[in-house]
């Protein structure tokens, strides 16, 4: 099968939170795939081999890679990824940074995380005006935020539970 647009991102749960939000967003006669990889490192290693495989089948086919920043500097980190692209024949590639993880998205819209959890008496939706949920990119770490305010979460399963709210 030939797609319009491959993404290549850098773990499951990414996967997950993604294709509910293309489904809202792109039109259903776009064809896609979303493709998780272990870790950053499983992604950069794969970035060549799949870039140039997929071209070779389908050279219209359009690429995006989104890359947690962690601690990195993000135009370093782009140009790095840029750098594997254009080896594998490619400089068109789309590469976004989830800055700075994947839970920084969830901070984003607390009221999703409060529908997903059911937990309409911890008033997590009221909190989002509070400053640092306003810039959740500035947490340091939003995976233990998130924890901090939902005991239960664990990123690999849970991020399937709040994807459908996410606004």
């Amino acid at each position: 099968m030939s797609y319009d647009i491959i993404f290549l991102i850098e773990e499951p749960s990414m996967k997950i939170v993604l294709e509910e939000i293309l489904r809202k967003i792109l039109p259903q006669s776009t064809r896609y795939i979303c493709i998780p990889h272990q870790g950053k490192h499983d992604l950069r290693k794969s970035i060549p081999r799949k870039i140039k495989a997929f071209n070779r089948s389908n050279p219209e086919t359009k690429f995006v890679i989104l890359h947690d920043q962690d601690s990195k500097d993000c135009k370093d980190l782009k140009a790095e990824l840029a750098d594997l692209c254009e080896q594998a024949g490619r400089s068109d590639v789309l590469i976004r940074i989830v800055c700075r993880e994947l839970e920084s998205w969830f901070l984003g819209d607390l009221k999703a995380v409060e529908k997903a959890y059911q937990l309409p008496h911890k008033k997590l939706s009221k909190q989002q005006s509070r400053r640092k949920f306003r810039d959740p990119d500035q947490i340091d770490s939003a995976k233990e935020e998130v924890r901090k305010l939902v005991k239960e979460y664990y990123p690999g399963t849970h991020s399937k539970a709040i994807a459908p709210h996410l606004s």
